[in-house]
């Protein structure tokens, strides 16, 4: 018994066409869905048979289901015109060219759902452009596309053309987190808005930036930065998951939590985000025992920072041993480890050497007269850009 999927958009403008499709056997649940879409009308989504030309329909039989409401003849005539003919022609071309086995011609049928936009005119493109997704809508079905290794690929480098941006996750590290850490918000837009485009930049509304806008400021951040990871750097001590809730309602990746808090906070708190699909970041400044107290927790969170605040720039050395020591103890587990503090150009290979996932780095990239500048010192010492390895495949 065969049941397969398969879905394409091609084209552009008003003719753009969106086929979704299913293929199968007369005796599975793609016949007895056929059967029932024949004899089932509903008004302005009247199912009608692809056919090549009146009295001359493809093999397998196809159905067509308008996806948009078929108000009035202008509409029909699209759907019953060169949308029918279009399905019906790449259908019976997929037959020909081996990609629908010849010998399921009688025994398969076809659910193919057709987009006709309204406002579209163009006779010839509605018909190309669906002849061209239905045909690829079949051989994506036949041949199981995606598969699984192209869609955990792409996810999180996808932007869907019509939401317009994509929502990151941090799945290729090391990244660089600029801190925004400025209480000016006229600043800190300026700031982003100078900074190079890369795959490699996560965006930190720093706790001064926070503590003085609100966490609206994650909102305006958002406004000029729409497809950035971006951190809320809350340093929650306590009530963990409405500090979570008040993050992500502005719509932050991730949000900070304490390690100076007590236990039953922290494990609210990532309780909180992982429910919400978000980010926990636990920081660890002045955190006696790192490890000891990741052990101590119901659940890891998603990133440990090993953080040396910037009043202790002066007396303290960067921890590096304890980014292996992490490392080594939580091998296995889905934990980034990001390091901060007086993190410089000529420090950032040391990072880089103990394997530090995420290097935040604030004032020298943010009161730099160069922004871009300054952050590509940091980026030029990191892999390349992910953008130069994308290749478009489809």
């Amino acid at each position: 018994m065969v049941y397969l999927i398969g879905e394409a958009l091609l084209g552009k403008d008003a003719e753009i066409a969106h086929i979704d499709l299913v293929i199968g056997s007369k005796d599975g649940p793609v016949g007895a869905a056929f059967a029932q879409g024949m004899t089932h009308v509903s008004a302005g989504h009247s199912p009608l048979l692809a056919v090549i030309r009146p009295n001359l329909p493809p093999k397998p039989h196809t159905i067509i289901i308008p996806k948009v409401t078929v108000k009035d003849m202008g509409d029909a005539s699209k759907i019953f015109g060169p949308a029918q003919a279009a399905v019906a022609k790449a259908v019976a071309d997929a037959l020909e060219e081996g990609i629908i086995p010849k010998d399921k011609a009688d025994d398969w049928v076809i659910i193919c759902s057709v987009f006709i936009h309204p406002e579209a005119r163009d006779y010839q493109k509605i018909f190309r452009y669906n002849y061209s997704a239905t045909r690829l809508a079949l051989k994506r079905a036949l041949a199981k596309y995606p598969s699984l290794d192209k869609i955990l690929y792409d996810k999180d480098r996808a932007t869907h053309p019509i939401m317009g941006f994509r929502v990151p996750r941090l799945w290729r590290p090391p990244y660089l987190q600029i801190a925004l850490d400025i209480p000016s918000l006229e600043k800190v837009k300026k700031i982003v808005q100078a900074l190079p485009r890369s795959d490699n930049l996560i965006l930190e509304a720093g706790t001064p930036l926070i503590k003085r806008y609100g966490t609206e400021v994650l909102g305006e951040i958002r406004e000029i930065a729409k497809s950035k990871f971006l951190v809320a750097d809350l340093k929650t001590l306590d009530v963990g998951a409405v500090e979570v809730d008040l993050a992500f309602d502005e719509t932050a990746d991730a949000v900070v939590v304490s390690g100076l808090a007590a236990n039953d906070t922290i494990d609210r708190f990532i309780y909180e985000t992982d429910r919400l699909g978000i980010y926990s970041f636990l920081d660890m400044m002045n955190v006696p025992d790192v490890v000891e107290k990741l052990q101590s927790l119901k659940a890891l969170p998603n990133v440990v920072i090993l953080h040396r605040g910037i009043d202790t720039e002066g007396s303290a050395a960067h921890r590096w041993d304890i980014v292996k020591q992490v490392k080594t103890t939580f091998k296995g587990k889905r934990l980034l480890v990001a390091v901060a503090g007086g993190i410089r150009p000529n420090n950032i290979s040391d990072a880089i050497k103990a394997k530090a996932d995420i290097i935040v780095v604030g004032r020298y990239i943010t009161q730099s007269k160069d922004i871009e500048r300054s952050t590509r010192e940091f980026l030029s010492q990191m892999q390349g850009d992910i953008d130069l390895f994308r290749v478009h495949t489809e």
